[in-house]
């Protein structure tokens, strides 16, 4: 994995020379991310004009009326022809369509990203979607979010300092990889390259199995008799851990369908680490178990600490 450093760490003070232009940038999915992406491409001025789509008018209107973006329009095929900058900011499983949908309006110039958390399912779609035109599709994950979804969660910080992994597709020319470079560091934020594969590989194991896994120990406890009771009680700990289990459920089985072999294989080495945990703790092994809590804390601890690519001001 390749990581690249802002050359301007902080978007609103990055030279013109440093950021590249736009005339019009569309955005497919005016959501937390689609809005923030907005939000982000204004401070940094890449864009003269910004155009979003998304299939609720109410969520046009809110858009606009926060300045999120310029006017809306009314598909996706509309908000994409004349735009040289594309960005779809739609559930995994929504990009193939909506590729499907634009690609009669593409330039042969624009530049298309898409901020899903799944990556090799992603780079098959464009290439069945779109084509030769496949060459403009750059695919991208910001590791950003929250478990609150809507534009109206949107923030215009909300990639400042936040790493961002790039999966170019084999038949992406250089100059369209540099450009989804430079617009993401023009935002603020740290990217990484890698191949769509390496990059589920390795998000099953930090990303979507803990999802997974908080979803299903809230279920665990929400479901026993007493289940509202002890919820009456939960404190910071349990908040802390539980936090991303109210995130979108759509949004999740979407990106649990594309990643399911890789989500498999990292939850049986989490049952086989749970099942050790479980070993002492039945045998009363409270040494042994204190030793691998000593472990997993240390593992925590250092990856806590920030790194050189990872502390950006």
């Amino acid at each position: 994995m390749a990581s690249r450093t802002p050359a301007a760490r902080s978007a609103a003070n990055a030279p013109d020379s440093l950021r590249p232009q736009f005339r019009r940038l569309a955005v497919l999915g005016v959501g937390l991310l689609g809005g923030s992406f907005a939000l982000a491409a204004k401070r940094a001025a890449l864009a003269q004009e910004v155009v979003g789509y998304s299939k609720s008018p109410s969520t046009i209107q809110a858009a606009i009326k926060a300045g999120v973006i310029d006017r809306g329009a009314d598909s996706a095929l509309q908000a994409a022809t004349g735009a040289d900058l594309v960005v779809l900011a739609v559930p995994v499983a929504a990009i193939g369509p909506l590729l499907h949908q634009i690609r009669l309006g593409l330039a042969d110039s624009a530049l298309l990203m898409d901020v899903g958390s799944t990556k090799a399912d992603v780079a098959e779609a464009a290439q069945q979607m779109l084509g030769d035109a496949a060459r403009q599709f750059v695919p991208c994950h910001p590791i950003a979010g929250s478990e609150r979804s809507g534009v109206q969660h949107a923030q215009v910080n909300l990639f400042d300092g936040r790493r961002v992994v790039v999966t170019p597709l084999p038949s992406n020319p250089s100059r369209f990889v540099d450009a989804a470079t430079q617009v993401w560091e023009a935002l603020g934020g740290v990217v990484s390259v890698m191949s769509p594969q390496e990059h589920d590989a390795a998000f099953a194991a930090v990303s979507h199995l803990p999802h997974l896994l908080a979803f299903a120990f809230v279920y665990a406890v929400a479901r026993q008799p007493q289940g509202s009771s002890f919820l009456q009680l939960a404190g910071p700990g349990f908040r802390d851990f539980t936090r991303i289990a109210a995130s979108d459920p759509t949004l999740w089985r979407d990106v649990f369908q594309a990643n399911s072999a890789e989500v498999l294989q990292q939850l049986q080495m989490f049952k086989q680490a749970l099942a050790g945990f479980e070993a002492q703790l039945r045998q009363g092994n409270w040494t042994v178990l204190e030793s691998l809590i000593r472990q997993a804390s240390q593992s925590r601890r250092d990856w806590a600490s920030p790194t050189p690519a990872d502390d950006v001001p």
